[in-house]
């Protein structure tokens, strides 16, 4: 009888969506044309592509164009963290033997390069603060399990609220706080929820591994996503590296925006976090990662000889003229908003990851992206006539170094959200304690104004 039911109203429901969806398209047009007439920046971006400006930052910069007296200069991409640039920094504690990603928030925390005993101490509290409380993993992740890791990362975030003494507290101490514990806990409810979509959703065994105090962040999320626990030194490295990159990408990215938007209003860090992580998960934001492995899959079920630049040229021609793959007419994981000649995330996990690439058997998948990069720009300027500058962007890397890890495609994105929460913190507490104003901007009306209709009038 309920099920009944349940099926006479889905029915209805369908009938209602597909009359009053129709009644919606009619009235709810709007011309691109206006966008123009109205000076509106669609995107908050200015008609030459760069973004409009906000707000000001100490924490990171994206360089990718030099523009004076007007002119738009292409020029190599950089990536800053707290004045530092990205590739000195990697090469730095690389150099010194370590695992980078704990320094690396400390830097985008607190602004400085921490000393030996700085990073001890905040690497012995990022140990410790990284189990989840008590009746938490059960309650909120096993009970509620999710097909999409993304969607449970946001609720559990959100859940954390309710084991926090202290949640509304705004002051600095308090703020800092709640940043370095979800920053510790990121990766095991990323590791959980995975655990628990496996075991619910794909009819595996549940296996639920706790970290251990003397490993760092990338460690710990091998040893609890592996059944078995176990991983090579060069696996965590290369997984180190993905964190590092992933940390922090500048102020005007769209998760970061959400969250100094969300904190402006005074909430709460599991709120603003939460509608981060939400914003990460779109295909047009951290999701990007998945399509560039999906294209790159199909790319590899169509050619048949990958070695052979004139056949994959063929390919990406299909692509680019909306023929192949999704039809969309783009190559995923080549050209980025702000970076013209190079990505130096791309560049980093291109050079770290040759080797282990070839050591696990994806040296020619490997190859095969790097003849992507390489014939695409070429192949965008002939068939788009467009003489934009587009290079590989960090996406059309991530896939292979993520399957060379053995990481499921599902959480490509969320580690990109655990890597990212140390510059959504800094960036929280940066608009908390430096903006002091509601983020509001305005959005012009282009409907008619019009006098009420009676019921009895109406067609």
């Amino acid at each position: 009888m309920k099920d009944n039911i349940a099926n006479e109203n889905a029915e209805k429901c369908a009938a209602f969506m597909r009359d009053f969806c129709e009644e919606y398209r009619r009235n709810n047009h709007i011309d691109p044309q206006l966008y123009i007439n109205n000076n509106v920046k669609r995107g908050l971006r200015n008609a030459d592509g760069t973004g409009v400006l906000a707000g000001l930052t100490r924490i990171g910069d994206v360089v990718g164009y030099d523009i004076r007296n007007g002119v738009y200069t292409p020029v190599e991409g950089k990536l800053y963290y707290r004045g530092y640039d990205l590739e000195d920094l990697v090469q730095g504690y690389m150099t010194g033997g370590r695992y980078g990603f704990e320094e690396i928030s400390f830097l985008l925390l607190f602004g400085e390069l921490p000393s030996k005993e700085q990073l001890d101490a905040f690497t012995d509290l990022l140990s410790n603060l990284r189990f989840l409380p008590e009746y938490f993993t059960e309650d909120l992740i096993l009970k509620s399990p999710s097909p999409n890791i993304m969607n449970k990362m946001a609720r559990a975030t959100l859940g954390l609220y309710s084991y926090d003494s202290n949640p509304d507290d705004m002051s600095l101490e308090n703020l800092m706080r709640q940043g370095i514990e979800l920053v510790a806990r990121f990766p095991m409810l990323l590791a959980y929820a995975y655990q628990a979509k496996r075991h619910f959703y794909d009819r595996d065994s549940l296996t639920i591994h706790f970290p251990k105090n003397d490993q760092s962040t990338a460690e710990s999320i091998l040893r609890t996503l592996r059944d078995d626990k176990t991983f090579t030194r060069e696996e965590a490295l290369l997984l180190d590296l993905c964190m590092v990159i992933h940390a922090e990408h500048g102020a005007g990215n769209n998760s970061t925006f959400t969250t100094r938007v969300v904190s402006s209003t005074g909430s709460d860090t599991y709120s603003a976090i939460a509608a981060a992580v939400g914003s990460l998960k779109g295909p047009r934001h951290g999701g990007a990662n998945i399509k560039a492995s999906d294209m790159i899959g199909n790319i590899m079920q169509n050619v048949k000889n990958w070695d052979d630049e004139g056949e994959v040229a063929d390919y990406l021609t299909k692509i680019l003229k909306k023929e192949a793959y999704d039809r969309s007419g783009l190559v995923y994981g080549m050209g980025h908003a702000i970076y013209t000649l190079s990505d130096p995330r791309a560049k980093l996990l291109k050079n770290q990851a040759r080797s282990l690439t070839e050591k696990k058997g994806f040296g020619d998948e490997f190859r095969l992206i790097e003849t992507v990069e390489r014939l695409t720009p070429e192949l965008f300027y002939k068939i788009k006539g467009s003489d934009k500058k587009i290079c590989a962007n960090m996406d059309l890397y991530a896939g292979i170094v993520y399957k060379t890890l053995g990481i499921p495609q599902e959480l490509y994105t969320p580690l990109f959200a655990a890597s990212r929460i140390s510059g959504w913190i800094a960036h929280r507490i940066e608009e908390m304690t430096t903006n002091a104003r509601i983020i509001r901007p305005a959005y012009q009306t282009v409907s008619p104004l019009r006098s009420y209709v009676p019921m009895e009038e109406r067609n």
